[in-house]
């Protein structure tokens, strides 16, 4: 089914080339290529629906005043079989033009005819792309900037898949290398404090000092008593961390299915490790003159590759500038580095023939953009194709005060305990409310608020009126019928053709966010739609008026519906039809 918005700019253009032509053949403008010109909404809606800079961009080609330009070019217009209404040139050479009742009901056909499928797109034409998101250590308990990433990672690949992409989720696990060594060593500490006493075994300040790992630990006595307390730490360890890490894997899965997100691979660190893919990095990059030794580790020249990533030269304390700095591949203990098996698993994510990469990092990690992306240069790769969504961070606030602990647990809040404070539905549409790159405030108070001041109570409630007036319909018998385009076109009031316009732009708003991977357009989106029907809801009544105009406007009503509930299913909130 084509694009009534799509069709209208298409009709717009060929309305102006043909007035153009017919004023060149009249000797009116001379033959001359017509340069590119925009159409675009005005700023104030009473200078019309769409407007054209032609005539202005044009003066130097046609050697005239934009203004004279634009009134040759409206004597030539014809707007007969088209969506417009009427058009005026206005000021120093602005084109505007007026849509004609027949976009308007046109639009709310299309909105109904195409259902579930309404405000999808084929922008991405099928090209593949990943979006990792979260990938948060397997040590400890996901925290607060994993429930934004999480939020802004889904969406975003729902935004994607709407726009025409073939899209794939993917968690990435550290199961491999310094942080489980860490993980095994606290857990050993914690063991042996138990079976030995806590003024016995030290655990080392740069140990891992949660609870979670105590719980473990005394789990895992609880099953094995004091049986590792005299084998190797080696052994100990290793049966630690087989017992333990599984459980935290787990445990993310759930947290992760609660927050309504499903993986398609959750992919393991060591898989690169016992694979050969780490080391045949490591092998590339040294062939390529990459790396060198130092301290006894292996380092890689990160500025050879990386520097044309970087969008402005790092300046040191002393005010100078700083290339991109080098980073270790493999420590001087032989372990290989965060950083190389990060290389590994991109070049392998690009191995597996995705067009596009992208990830979900926190904006601590900005340093490490431009090395990545030169890194995948170095690796036969193309670094232009990994994008990097940054996100800031989270403050959680209740009654305007900072919190920072958990009512239930006493200690810092973590993403499981979000989401058993607050709905999931908020939080999902709290952290999709602002741009990744901007810090935020979540209001644990306002997300339980059953209230118009609760946004996405807000959105919901306006879901769940629409079902409301299409019951109350049923249950007085009134027979509804597909509304005609005569009866469309009694829909002239000014709330109704503002909320029609914004129904029309759900598929572009769709494609700006993929564009930008920047899914908060669509709840922005999803609060214009409710407060305009609200509004329309308000001002213009559905029962009580004449059949023509009630199933028009009910007819309104079930497109807004539809609106609504596609954005809020992109988004996995739910859409109440009852509240």
């Amino acid at each position: 089914m084509p694009n009534i918005v799509k069709t209208t700019e298409e009709q717009l253009r060929q309305m102006l080339a043909a007035a153009v032509k017919a004023a060149v053949e009249a000797g009116e403008l001379p033959n001359e290529p017509l340069p590119d010109y925009i159409i675009e909404i005005p700023a104030d809606r009473k200078n019309g629906d769409l407007a054209a800079n032609i005539a202005m961009v044009s003066a130097r080609a046609f050697r005239a005043a934009p203004r004279k330009i634009a009134d040759t070019i409206a004597a030539h217009l014809n707007t007969e079989d088209t969506y417009f209404a009427s058009f005026e040139v206005a000021g120093p050479g602005f084109m505007n033009f007026t849509l004609s009742p027949a976009y308007y009901g046109d639009v709310v056909s299309e909105v109904i005819a195409k259902g579930d499928d309404f405000g999808r797109a084929d922008y991405g034409e099928g090209q593949k792309v990943m979006v990792e998101y979260v990938s948060a250590n397997p040590t400890g308990p996901m925290h607060m900037g994993n429930a934004r990433g999480g939020a802004l990672g889904d969406c975003l690949a729902s935004v994607l898949d709407a726009a025409g992409y073939e899209v794939w989720r993917e968690f990435y696990i550290n199961d491999a290398g310094n942080q489980i060594e860490k993980f095994g060593l606290s857990l050993d500490v914690r063991y042996m404090q138990l079976h030995l006493g806590e003024d016995q075994v030290e655990l080392p300040e740069d140990a891992y000092h949660g609870d979670d790992i105590k719980v473990h630990a005394e789990a895992f006595s609880a099953i094995h008593g004091d049986k590792y307390v005299n084998v190797s730490v080696e052994e100990r360890r290793r049966a630690l961390i087989e017992y333990a890490l599984p459980l935290n894997i787990e445990k993310m899965k759930a947290d992760m299915a609660k927050y309504r997100i499903v993986y398609d691979r959750w992919f393991t660190e060591s898989t690169l490790h016992n694979n050969g893919e780490l080391k045949e990095i490591i092998d590339i990059l040294t062939e390529k003159g990459l790396t060198y030794e130092k301290d006894g580790a292996l380092w890689y020249k990160a500025g050879e590759y990386g520097e044309k990533y970087q969008p402005k030269k790092h300046l040191n304390r002393d005010g100078e500038e700083e290339g991109i700095k080098d980073e270790v591949l493999v420590r001087a203990n032989g372990n290989p580095t965060y950083f190389a098996a990060d290389i590994a698993y991109h070049r392998n994510k690009f191995l597996r023939g995705y067009d596009t990469l992208i990830d979900v990092w926190g904006a601590d990690h900005h340093g490490h953009v431009a090395r990545m992306k030169g890194a995948m240069d170095a690796v036969g790769m193309d670094g232009n194709k990994l994008n990097v969504v940054l996100m800031q961070l989270v403050r959680l606030v209740r009654d305007g005060e900072i919190v920072r602990m958990s009512k239930r647990s006493g200690k810092a809040i973590q993403l499981s305990d979000l989401l058993d404070e607050v709905p999931v539905d908020a939080a999902r549409f709290f952290f999709n409310q602002r741009e990744a790159n901007t810090q935020m405030e979540f209001d644990l108070g306002l997300a339980i608020e059953q209230s118009s001041s609760n946004p996405v109570y807000y959105v919901q409630y306006a879901h769940a009126r629409i079902h409301s007036i299409f019951r109350k319909m049923q249950e007085n018998g009134v027979v509804i019928t597909a509304a005609t385009a005569k009866q469309f076109a009694l829909l002239t009031a000014t709330e109704e053709r503002e909320l029609i316009r914004h129904l029309s732009a759900l598929e572009k708003t769709v494609v700006d966010c993929a564009k930008a991977y920047d899914p908060s357009g669509i709840t922005r989106y999803a609060l214009e739609l409710a407060t305009l029907f609200h509004k329309f809801y308000n001002a213009c009544h559905v029962s009580g008026v004449e059949t023509d105009l009630m199933m028009a406007r009910l007819a309104l009503c079930d497109a807004v519906r539809i609106a609504l509930h596609n954005v809020l299913a992109m988004m996995k909130i739910d859409a109440p039809e009852v509240m």
